[in-house]
């Protein structure tokens, strides 16, 4: 239990320092991950193209975290408060013009081998679109 909380908490502490590699480090190679309101995607070079994509879009920072692991250690969830900043067009969204947002968000994770295997992101998309000047 407490080396997947180690693992979600260095994840987050990755993607919160701008550090895709150290984030890419706590998936398994093949790893699912559930976009929001998208896809499943597949893999550790799909999610590095994913990460790729957020970079040149978004600047974020999550905020309040707050980890729940499962007494197996095998899944965790987290909730959160996405700090951000739009930079750019994302496809099928609202332009870019450097809009701030805050917005509650939250994920669930399956742990095996100590390597994340699953990742689904969550956020109110409509919350967002609505921030962002979009609605």
């Amino acid at each position: 239990m407490s080396d997947t909380q180690t693992l979600i908490a260095q994840y987050y502490a990755a993607f919160n320092s701008g550090d895709w590699a150290g984030m890419l480090q706590c998936l398994s190679d093949d790893v699912a991950h559930d976009i929001n309101q998208g896809p499943r995607e597949h893999g550790r070079d799909t999610f590095e193209a994913f990460l790729a994509r957020m970079q040149r879009s978004y600047r974020e920072q999550l905020k309040d975290i707050v980890i729940m692991v499962s007494a197996d250690g095998r899944r965790a969830a987290t909730e959160y408060v996405v700090h951000g900043e739009y930079l750019a067009d994302d496809e099928g969204l609202p332009p870019a013009r450097g809009q701030r947002y805050v917005l509650p968000g939250g994920a669930f994770f399956d742990i095996d081998g100590g390597r994340i295997t699953r990742v689904t992101n969550y956020y109110n998309l409509n919350d967002w679109i609505a921030q962002v000047g979009g609605a």
